[in-house]
């Protein structure tokens, strides 16, 4: 069998620049290399692309990359003139860049088959209002929000929003993950840095009612039909007002993991139902974690869905599927067979049209 090379894509121009480092390292560690080539290639925090030996931050000491645009056969060519020719993409970039269609759109226009959700999906799920606004529109529950564009920032009123949503309520940059620009206000005195750092990453901010409960994930696999893992729980521990990048990635005694999670039935069963139609509705492909509220009420509110989740050795997506059987490689092996057979897929359909237009 003839392997197929694997184009590993780490960084990026992203404020996630470190998890996705981390991420891909695992990618490209225990990736069959039977079945697949890995060929490392990072992007540095300025948007230059290298080709790299392995995974690591020293992104600059590989050798600069151009592409050959031709959707036909598209090359990378390094400064030594080498030529890399990609069977499939696989982005492990989180964030600006890399989970909000903006690098998607690149291998669609080259035709070059690529692990996870297309344009379209990434770009509503990385953005919180977009995919917000079509979680309601198809009947999902959604925390209350409010959302405001930089051009209202001078305007905020700490007493209108409270009155809305209540206190404590969440303020969000719309368009960035693992919990960076987010804040957690419970007084006025809180409102306005908080107003300060979500604006600081992004042109649009979100104003979110709290919701007091717990933090559980769901992790989806397939396209037809899409199969949801048992859900897993973050248990937070209370020096953390929520879970914030420190949480995430910093401080390891800042969470417990509990996979799966302590549900009953007919929770477990809610979860999973929603966490699917979440993923149809935002017209996600092959995976991504759905993240789930659980309020103390026993009510059921659909977060985000990160189309490129984690792939550390703390990540949720690979621990829900390794309690279901499924290790490291064969999951890894799972998301490039699902790209291929949907590339299979996409290949009937026509992108010339004969007419009698004269030009």
């Amino acid at each position: 069998m003839v392997r197929k090379n694997v184009a590993i894509l780490f960084g990026g121009r992203s404020v996630e620049h470190g998890v996705s480092i981390n991420s891909a390292k695992n990618i490209f560690e225990y990736i069959n290399r039977e079945r697949f080539e890995p060929t490392p290639i990072g992007i540095s925090t300025q948007g230059a692309w290298f080709l790299n030996k392995s995974v690591s931050k020293d992104i600059e000491q590989g050798e600069p990359l151009t592409l050959e645009l031709n959707a036909t056969k598209p090359v990378w060519k390094t400064s030594s003139g080498k030529v890399i020719q990609v069977d499939v993409a696989f982005p492990v970039l989180h964030g600006t860049d890399g989970e909000d269609g903006s690098v998607q759109g690149i291998f669609q226009a080259m035709g070059v088959p690529m692990v996870g959700t297309g344009v379209l999906g990434s770009s509503v799920s990385m953005n919180k209002l977009t995919s917000k606004r079509l979680l309601q529109q198809s009947n999902i529950p959604v925390a209350p929000f409010l959302t405001y564009s930089y051009a209202d920032k001078s305007s905020l009123s700490f007493e209108t929003i409270s009155k809305e949503l209540g206190l404590p309520f969440m303020v969000k940059a719309t368009s960035l993950g693992s919990s960076v620009g987010i804040s957690k206000v419970k007084s006025k005195e809180d409102f306005l840095p908080a107003v300060e750092d979500a604006f600081r990453y992004d042109n649009q901010v979100m104003m979110e009612k709290y919701i007091k409960g717990r933090e559980i994930e769901c992790a989806i696999l397939g396209n037809d039909p899409p199969e949801a893992s048992l859900p897993g729980e973050i248990v937070i521990s209370d020096r953390y007002e929520f879970y914030t990048f420190d949480a995430k990635y910093v401080d390891n005694t800042a969470v417990s993991i509990e996979v799966p999670a302590k549900l009953t039935p007919p929770q477990q069963d809610e979860i999973r139902k929603l966490s699917v139609e979440a993923y149809q509705a935002l017209h996600c492909e092959d995976f991504a974690r759905v993240d789930v509220f659980l309020s103390g009420d026993g009510k059921v509110y659909i977060n985000e869905i990160n189309t490129i989740p984690g792939f550390t050795n703390s990540s949720m997506y690979p621990m829900m599927w390794k309690e279901r059987g499924v290790s490291f490689t064969d999951l890894i092996t799972k998301l490039i067979d699902l790209c291929l057979k949907r590339d299979e897929k996409l290949k009937r359909i026509q992108t010339d049209f004969k007419s009698s237009l004269k030009f």
